[in-house]
């Protein structure tokens, strides 16, 4: 069995939903051919069973005990290759399923991790969760059929050139009718497509919606608005019932034509070589060969049925992958100029520069503002034009830019896993105020986050927050509101041990509390119109700006 997660999934083919599932096919074409090898030797070995049942019949008539002892023969090892073949079939099957749909996740993943702060604005969180759970089932589906769907094809030829050799009617009766059964299936296929199509669409902004209840459930029950988006979560989820319902019709005709016309199309051959046997145009054995063959057909049959519609729904889920594929990120990681030995930063939109080395605070009339210039400062805001030591950020590769500037913000995450993962050995904890959470934790740092960090409070959040990026210990650090969740104890705490925690490195707080502008090397008091308006340090503003004293104090004398 492949090893999964792959080392290196490719870089996929996604200018439709088609090419997309024949890239994958290609990337994994030993094993697509290595199960359709399988396949048709499982499907064959079946479909000539009944030949020598029939052949066996026939010398039991004759009285040949050679001829007999050759049939059983025969039937013996056409079992024992059915046998071997299909376990080696399943093992193929299986391993194509799962590659496929692992190959897909590790290339949205990775897709996704390119994008950064593009992927929240484009698309919502529903759509990427669907595509690990739903999407990964139906693409790796439709990659297992391959084997099976194969198999089923050369069978049925198998069977037509048996069935011509003994009798030209009937064989052009298997012949010609196969093909009328595909296209009658096939009339159901295309509306089967667009209403699982739509279906995926409720589904995936279903999702989203259950997501952002979960995340701001606290804040729901704070503003009392739980019954409002449990109202519109049920309204929502009404839809994608209806839709999931209008689904279930078009399948239910589809199932029951899988029965119904195999069903007939055997019927009418059993009834053919009945009809032959009384006319003496057949022997015996061969009417035994027929009744059997027209029982192996239905399965074929039905797995050709199969095979379109796992297709079907390997195109609706691979449309959601090449739709995410398709959204370019803001900025590319593409060769740029060589990043510059210093660390000083402006930002010519606001007219902000950024001493090296210090620690800098900005503070904002407008909060938006000063979250817009770390935005261009960090090279996550189209048309940035800050730049890095004199040079343009977006003149330098976006690799080298993310490994010398950190954003951290309030809409930054705690993943699941142990909290050593991401403090390190703890060393930031004292400087982020936040030693007394790990000291409350049954296994210190080796406890278990949970998802998105919920066993915490918002304070405790953002100060476990704050530990992670200052283990980083990036060279240029822009934190926004870093203290926004935390008691005024805690604040100045941390606002005395940061500017010791990132000496020798550049620092940008943007932030209004007077506790962190007080320890700031120097403030930039950002205007109304986004733009610096004075330079200086706390308490020189407080006492030569009015403007700013009213933003940090509120409007208190």
């Amino acid at each position: 069995m492949r090893r999964l997660p792959l080392d290196e999934p490719g870089e996929p083919d996604h200018s439709s939903a088609a090419r997309y599932l024949l890239w994958i096919a290609r990337r994994q074409a030993s094993l697509i051919i290595g199960g359709v090898c399988f396949g048709i030797a499982w499907m064959v070995s079946q479909a000539l069973v009944p030949a020598a049942i029939g052949a066996g019949v026939d010398a039991l008539a004759r009285h040949d005990r050679g001829g007999l002892l050759w049939a059983a023969a025969g039937v013996l090892g056409l079992g024992a290759a059915t046998a071997l073949s299909g376990v080696m079939r399943h093992r193929f099957a299986v391993t194509n399923f799962l590659s496929a749909g692992f190959r897909t996740v590790q290339v949205t993943a990775r897709h996704a991790t390119r994008l950064g702060a593009t992927l929240p604005k484009r698309i919502a969180t529903g759509e990427v969760v669907s595509i690990g759970t739903t999407d990964f089932d139906h693409i790796g589906y439709s990659m297992d059929i391959t084997a099976r769907g194969s198999g089923a094809v050369v069978a049925i030829v198998v069977v037509s050139a048996l069935l011509l050799r003994v009798s030209v009617p009937l064989g052009l009766v298997v012949v010609l009718g196969v093909p009328v059964l595909v296209a009658v299936v096939g009339l159901l296929l295309r509306p089967l497509h667009h209403r699982r199509r739509h279906q995926r669409d409720l589904a995936g902004e279903l999702t989203g919606r259950a997501v952002d209840i979960v995340a701001g459930l606290r804040v729901l029950r704070g503003v009392g608005g739980e019954a409002e988006f449990s109202r519109r979560y049920h309204a929502e989820s009404q839809r994608v019932r209806f839709a999931g319902v209008r689904v279930a019709r078009v399948e239910s005709l589809l199932e029951a034509a899988q029965i119904l016309l195999p069903g007939c199309f055997v019927a009418l051959v059993t009834w053919l070589g009945a009809r032959f046997a009384i006319a003496g145009r057949i022997s015996p054995g061969e009417l035994v060969a027929f009744y059997a063959y027209a029982a192996f057909l239905i399965s074929p049959l039905r797995t050709l049925t199969e095979f379109a519609d796992k297709v079907t729904r390997g195109l609706v889920s691979a449309r959601r992958v090449v739709d995410l594929l398709s959204i370019s990120p803001d900025f590319t990681l593409e060769e740029g100029t060589e990043p510059p030995p210093g660390n000083n930063l402006d930002d010519p939109d606001s007219g902000l520069r950024v001493a090296e080395n210090l620690l800098t605070a900005v503070a904002a009339v407008r909060p938006e503002d000063a979250a817009a210039i770390a935005d261009r400062l960090a090279l996550l805001a189209p048309g940035s034009a800050a730049r890095l030591h004199g040079v343009p950020l977006r003149q330098m590769a976006v690799e080298d830019v993310r490994r010398r500037i950190v954003l951290a913000d309030n809409d930054d995450r705690l993943f699941r896993g142990a909290l050593r993962e991401a403090v390190g050995d703890g060393a930031t904890l004292a400087d982020a105020a936040a030693w007394d959470i790990v000291e409350a934790l049954p296994d210190g740092l080796d406890t278990e986050i949970a998802e998105r960090g919920r066993d915490f409070s918002g304070g405790q959040q953002q100060r476990l927050r704050l530990a992670r990026v200052l283990a980083l210990d990036p060279p240029v650090l822009v934190l926004v509101e870093p203290t926004s969740a935390v008691d005024a104890h805690t604040e100045a705490r941390i606002a005395q041990r940061l500017p010791a925690a990132r000496a020798g490195r550049t620092t940008v707080v943007c932030t209004t509390s007077p506790l962190l502008l007080d320890r700031a090397d120097t403030v930039a008091f950002v205007g109304a119109d986004g733009r610096v308006a004075a330079t200086g340090s706390h308490r020189e503003l407080l006492d030569t700006c009015p403007a700013y004293a009213a933003v940090v104090t509120r409007g208190e004398d």
